[in-house]
């Protein structure tokens, strides 16, 4: 078989994640080119050493240029703060490497817009992280809506609800725009922004209206039991949008949801019908049939885990779960196929694609900030 030279730029938490993805899809699915770990960089020697013995990979370094410049890798994987997307995709694409990045695309609409101008100009194939889609239940919602039995769709309902930042929360990256771009609206608004253009096949045309709201100012800095500092982000946005089809749409996107931990929900609701999903039950997809005779109307839970659901018969036999690090080998096993020329199971968002996200999520902030609607054509260029 032949080989794809992988580099990975970050080792904390989507480092692991993509590390454990490259390692095992060749195992579990039929890829025409088998991924080889090459080279791994991030910024803690101590660490780093032993999370590549650890993951496999072939060599590891400090200096990510050096990297991306290692003539045996071919695609650079891009796991780092949001700050850091844009250089590093930069000089990837420059290096003709293809590239696959995690969400956002980047800190900030600017920096979003060179990196895909820079994908068109050097011809390079990309790829964004959006991993929801492959979860199997998200994928076969995309997959009834396109059959038609939703109809026309109404109303679609989206939040992402985690509770991990509370005030005793360390100030790490996520909490400062340089190198986060934005809080909980990046991080979290950019899956459900995605996910809900993916499942319904429709665009957003028009942020209605926004809040943003940081309730937490000082958080105490890393390994300091007195020092505080300030966080620059938002803990929580809210936006009302409209659907170039004529449905309206809420997103919701908060790290302060006192009681929920990973709750990334989505609900749409269609004139035959309607679809409802929430991560936290990850393997379930709730749908509803307004077509069957009233008597017998209510809505269905469908275990997601059979032979003719996406990407569920790579795995275990039927009723057997699957969990978050699925999605990740999902979108490795697409990558691979789409490098080789063929189609993937579900598209996958390329630079161009999560530019249109991020324009959203810009959207979202000058409705929230100028208290007034935002045409999302007004911020193509």
């Amino acid at each position: 078989m032949r080989e794809i030279g992988i580099a990975l730029l970050g080792s904390k938490f989507m480092g692991k994640a993509h590390s454990n993805a490259w390692s095992q899809v060749s195992r579990f699915f039929d890829v025409p080119r088998l991924p080889v770990l090459r080279h791994i960089a991030a910024r803690d020697a101590a660490f780093l050493e032993a999370f590549a013995d650890r993951w496999g990979w072939n060599r590891w370094t400090t200096n990510w240029v050096e990297a991306i410049a290692d003539p045996e890798v071919d695609l650079v994987d891009i796991g780092t703060p949001n700050h850091l997307h844009h250089d590093q995709a930069i000089a990837a694409m420059e290096a003709g490497k293809d590239v696959a990045c995690e969400k956002p695309l980047a800190g900030t609409l600017s920096d979003a817009r060179s990196m895909a101008a820079t994908a068109v100009r050097t011809g390079r194939q990309t790829f964004v992280w959006h991993n929801y889609r492959r979860v199997p239940a998200v994928a076969l919602a995309r997959q009834l809506v396109q059959e038609g039995r939703l109809g026309r769709i109404y109303h679609v309902r989206a939040a992402y609800l985690q509770s991990w930042a509370g005030p005793d929360t360390p100030l790490d990256w996520h909490f400062s725009r340089d190198q986060a771009g934005t809080g909980a609206h990046g991080d979290l608004n950019a899956h459900i922004v995605d996910m809900a253009r993916f499942v319904t096949t429709d665009e957003i045309t028009e942020v209605i209206g926004a809040a943003e709201e940081r309730f937490i100012d000082e958080r105490p800095l890393p390994g300091s039991p007195t020092d505080r500092g300030r966080s620059t982000v938002d803990d929580a946005v809210l936006f009302l949008a409209r659907f170039e089809g004529g449905a309206i749409g809420s997103f919701e996107a908060t790290r302060l949801a006192t009681g929920f931990k990973n709750s990334n929900r989505m609900t749409i609701h269609g004139e035959s019908g309607a679809l409802s999903f929430d991560f936290e039950a990850m393997n379930e997809l709730q749908f509803f049939d307004a077509t069957e005779e009233p008597r017998l109307q209510g809505w269905r839970k469908i275990l997601v885990t059979g032979a003719d659901h996406p990407y569920a018969s790579n795995w275990w036999p039927d009723g057997h779960w699957l969990g978050y690090d699925h999605t990740f080998t999902h979108q490795a096993a697409d990558i691979l196929t789409v490098i080789d020329g063929g189609e993937p199971v579900v598209p996958i968002p390329d630079f161009a694609d999560a530019l249109q996200t991020q324009r959203i999520l810009e959207a979202a902030l000058i409705s929230a900030r100028e208290r007034c609607p935002v045409s999302i054509a007004d911020l193509v260029t």
